[in-house]
């Protein structure tokens, strides 16, 4: 009983992290804290404030008095030709890691059945560890390098050419990384290390494998 214990112990600890990671790859798509820009200069167009840019929307609160502030948040939509690359191309590598993710659970779940049933094909349930590791590895890639190239543009101070109707100038007067940038790097994280976990499954050594024959 104990080596079929220990043989489980990473692909359950690999599903777990998988659980894990796809859940803050989630978060962090619908949180709009990927860049925090902060407006401290006060002009009749672009007021005193601070915006949160998202993948998917840009949050702005601006001070419109010492008592009174104005929040507001404006979707994207695919047709938006002001979005930078670096949104353009993470929204599509988180989207395509969130799908990868829960791809990587099933096929570790499925494992994972064959192995506690005692369905012990030995080529598929193999299989079955791989392609989920694959995949979930792939995802935290997606997700890394979204994260950097995240990263660079804060770090080189690069512009966004919002809408008038945002009140969002250009550039602000300072920016920096938000919350998201954390659950993606968490996500990440877990995604590369849940695909590890799925490469070290063994079969128990005492584990014999047969095929069943029907009886005539």
């Amino acid at each position: 009983m104990t080596p079929f214990i220990n043989s489980t112990r990473c692909p359950v600890a690999a599903f777990t992290v998988t659980t894990l990671g796809w859940i803050f790859t989630m978060m962090s798509m619908g949180l709009a804290e990927w860049r925090v820009w902060y407006m401290d200069n006060t002009t009749s167009r672009f007021p005193p404030g601070m915006a949160c840019i998202g993948l998917w929307k840009v949050c702005t609160h601006h001070h419109i008095s010492s008592s009174r502030r104005n929040a507001a948040c404006h979707p994207y939509t695919y047709s938006d030709t002001y979005l930078p690359p670096s949104i353009r191309v993470a929204q599509h590598l988180l989207l395509a890691a969130s799908v990868l993710g829960l791809l990587g659970k099933v096929l570790t779940a499925s494992a994972l059945r064959n192995v506690y049933l005692g369905h012990l094909w030995k080529d598929t349930t193999w299989n079955l560890f791989i392609t989920s590791g694959i995949l979930n590895l792939t995802a935290g890639v997606f997700i890394s390098v979204a994260v950097i190239w995240n990263y660079c543009s804060v770090m080189n101070e690069e512009g966004i050419d919002f809408p008038p109707s945002f009140y969002v100038p250009f550039k602000p007067d300072k920016q920096g990384m938000g919350t998201a940038i954390l659950a993606a790097v968490l996500a990440a994280f877990m995604m590369l290390f849940s695909g590890m976990f799925s490469f070290s499954y063994r079969f128990p050594a005492d584990s014999q494998v047969h095929p069943e024959v029907s009886d005539i």
